[in-house]
C-alpha cells in the first residue's frame, strides 16, 4: 500500500523525467526517488550523468515542494540497466549506545583504516548486514507491513 507521500511524489513527477515508474522510498527523514533512464549498452554511467544535469531544475522544483510539504529531505538517483547511482543522499545522525565490546569493533575498523571514524565504521557494519541479510530483512519488512495493515483494520478508539 502506497503512503500519502509516495502517492504525492508519483503524481507530481514531471512527465518524461524518467523512462518508467520511479522507485519512491520514504522514512522519517528522507524521500528517495530513483528512476530508470534511457541508455545505450556500455554508456550507463554517462546516461546517468547526462540525466542528472538535464533534469536538475525539474528535480529541484519537485524537491522544494515536497520538502516544504512533508518536512523531509528529498534525494535523487537514476538507474540505467543494472547500474544505479544516487545523486544526493541525506546523511542522518543516529544516536546509539554501544557497550565496550561493540565500541571495540568500531575502533578496530578505525585503527586499521578500514573506516575513517566510528560513524563510518558503524555505517559500514549496517551496510554489511543489509547486503548479507537482505532476504531476512525483506521478510521482516513484509511482516511489519502486515502488522500495520492489521492495526489499521482493527477497532478504532472512541
Amino acid at each position: 500500500m502506497k503512503s500519502h507521500i509516495e502517492h504525492w511524489v508519483a503524481e507530481n513527477l514531471p512527465e518524461g523525467l524518467f523512462t518508467g515508474p520511479a522507485e519512491i522510498r520514504v522514512d522519517g527523514e528522507e524521500i528517495q526517488i530513483i528512476g530508470p533512464v534511457a541508455f545505450e549498452e556500455g554508456s550507463e554511467s554517462q546516461a546517468i550523468r547526462d540525466h542528472r544535469e538535464d533534469t536538475r531544475e525539474q528535480r529541484i522544483e519537485v524537491a522544494l515542494a515536497a520538502e516544504d510539504l512533508f518536512n523531509r529531505k528529498v534525494s535523487w538517483g537514476a538507474r540505467a540497466g543494472e547500474r544505479t547511482e544516487l545523486f544526493t543522499v541525506a546523511g542522518v545522525p543516529v544516536m546509539t549506545r554501544l557497550r565496550f565490546d561493540e565500541r571495540q569493533v568500531l575502533d578496530t575498523l578505525v585503527a586499521s583504516s578500514a573506516a575513517r571514524s566510528r560513524s563510518d565504521a558503524l555505517a559500514w557494519c549496517v551496510r554489511l548486514v543489509g547486503e548479507h541479510e537482505n532476504e531476512w530483512l525483506s521478510e521482516l519488512r513484509e511482516a511489519l507491513e502486515k502488522v500495520h495493515k492489521v492495526r489499521a483494520d482493527g477497532p478504532k478508539p472512541s
